[in-house]
């Protein structure tokens, strides 16, 4: 996310991300935090158009293997089916479905950038922590994070990381 909010730019561009290194290391670690990556449709779908090719894989390995290997949850109403490996698609009763999965023995489930399910999810209170990356950039316009029909969201800092890079990360739970 850039300081003023933003977690893409307002023609959806990411070019802006602040990645080295440090980061994918970062990365890395995150993805073996997790039992299953949850994602909406528009996110699955970018996912999905890059780490099982082999731009993808080539242009990081590590990561790419543990994308197109983990098991994937994608929530969507409009889409027909989930072609990706070891994904599987609901399309409906969403909150049912999370409070299932959080019953289970394991690891997270982290939602990969996703805004409009973090959105609902934010709303019914399934969220148990937010990790944000902060990129050390204002944008100006874009697609915020957090929007205004979400409501008031109290937080409480339980850590927090600064990268070489300039980013910083901020992990926060509810109140």
């Amino acid at each position: 996310m850039t300081l003023d909010g933003f977690f893409e730019g307002p023609n959806k561009e990411l070019d802006w991300h602040n990645v080295d290194k440090e980061f994918n290391e970062f990365a890395s670690e995150q993805l073996l935090s997790a039992d299953i990556l949850l994602f909406g449709r528009i996110t699955y779908e970018l996912m999905k158009s890059y780490w099982p090719t082999e731009t993808g894989t080539k242009d990081d390995p590590i990561i790419a293997e543990k994308m197109n290997t983990m098991p994937k949850i994608v929530f969507s109403r409009t889409l027909e089916k989930a072609g990706w490996n070891n994904t599987r698609l609901i399309k409906e009763n969403i909150a049912e479905e999370i409070k299932k999965l959080k019953q289970q023995p394991g690891k997270d489930l982290m939602i990969m950038g996703s805004a409009n399910l973090s959105s609902t999810l934010r709303q019914l209170n399934l969220i148990d922590e937010y990790r944000i990356m902060i990129n050390p950039l204002v944008l100006g316009k874009g697609n915020p994070l957090f929007k205004n029909k979400d409501g008031k969201l109290d937080l409480r800092l339980i850590k927090s990381r600064v990268f070489s890079s300039g980013n910083v990360l901020l992990c926060y739970e509810p109140k």
